[in-house]
């Protein structure tokens, strides 16, 4: 099958550049599936949307692309509306899941074909290229095709054209689900590594996978029948969520049913029962629901009768990147 392309104009960066979401709103044939929106993703910064299938976390993203007209509401780029523009003029690159690479074309040439399509000069492509394929660490493989390729290296030179023409933002849709889980992880932990070395980069990464939005976000904004639920920084939306949705839906919690008994102020009297302190959410005779999460803290103070509820360890998983991200000492 042949792949007709065409030569465009695609404007390179100037400078960093957030993301702001102006009661976004998409709806197909009259069906609403992304209710008015608002959201803004700092520059530099890193946001993970995620979500159940159906909850509109792509159609963000596809929005944001210049994939998908918006029935209402405005997108921003840095200081500039795109909310009508083309793709090809929003100053972004994206990196989809089936890595979109030209079979046709040496790895080197995938990399160098938005900077030819922008009309760079060829000392520059060159230079470019070359330096995009040292950050995804594939200068030695500049000369092979993509069916020379495992699926991890095929999406480091998916990722690398993508950075080579300097975008304002980086759309990533779900770029790992075609990986096994050994080159997913190792793909998560190098996507991290990517942004320290271009902190200035915008990412907006779309993912199902709970673990590679809390390895990598700075932000995590979790979606439910085409609204945004929850929202906020990484470790504090994991540790305090806001609602039950989140909590099952970010990590595992116990939940537990509870009556409330009464509003007590200041510390714990002691005995069996679990006791909070007061404030206006719960009142005598609701039924607030508990959540109970990990404590990752070695030097966190042991619950009294009041405070906390004293359980046995039964099993402990290690989660690998999250390690770092939340340090136990950091707690």
């Amino acid at each position: 099958m042949l792949m007709k392309t065409t030569a465009v104009h695609v404007p390179a960066s100037q400078g960093t550049s957030g993301i702001v979401l102006d009661s976004l709103r998409v709806a197909y044939h009259g069906n609403v599936v992304l209710k008015p929106l608002s959201l803004t993703i700092e520059p530099g910064e890193v946001l993970a949307l995620i979500g159940p299938s159906g909850s509109g976390k792509t159609t963000v993203l596809r929005a944001v692309a210049g994939f998908v007209q918006p029935a209402g509401g405005r997108i921003l780029i840095g200081d500039t509306d795109v909310t009508h523009l083309p793709p090809y003029k929003r100053g972004l690159a994206m990196v989809v899941q089936n890595y979109a690479l030209f079979p046709h074309l040496k790895v080197e040439d995938n990399v160098a074909f938005g900077l030819r399509a922008q009309k760079q000069p060829k000392a520059l492509i060159n230079e470019r290229v070359t330096q995009a394929l040292k950050t995804v660490g594939m200068s030695d493989y500049a000369a092979r095709y993509p069916h020379q390729l495992s699926g991890g290296q095929q999406q480091r030179v998916a990722i690398a054209r993508a950075i080579a023409v300097r975008p304002r933002v980086l759309l990533l849709d779900e770029p790992l689900s075609a990986l096994d889980a050994q080159i997913r992880h190792n793909m998560v932990e190098e996507i991290a590594c990517l942004h320290r070395e271009l902190p200035e980069l915008t990412i907006l990464y779309v993912t199902h996978d709970q673990t590679e939005a809390l390895t990598l976000a700075d932000k995590i904004g979790i979606m439910k029948d085409g609204s945004l639920i929850a929202h906020g920084e990484t470790r504090a939306l994991y540790q305090h969520p806001p609602n039950r949705f989140a909590a099952e839906f970010l990590g595992r919690a116990n939940i537990l049913s509870a009556i409330a008994l009464g509003i007590t102020e200041g510390s714990g009297a002691g005995g069996r029962q679990l006791r909070r302190c007061g404030d206006s959410r719960v009142q005598p005779g609701q039924p607030p629901r508990l959540q109970q999460t990990a404590v990752h803290s070695s030097s966190a103070p042991q619950p009294d009768a009041a405070f906390g509820l004293q359980q046995p360890l039964q099993r402990h998983t290690a989660i690998g990147a999250l390690a770092g991200r939340f340090n136990p000492s950091a707690v």
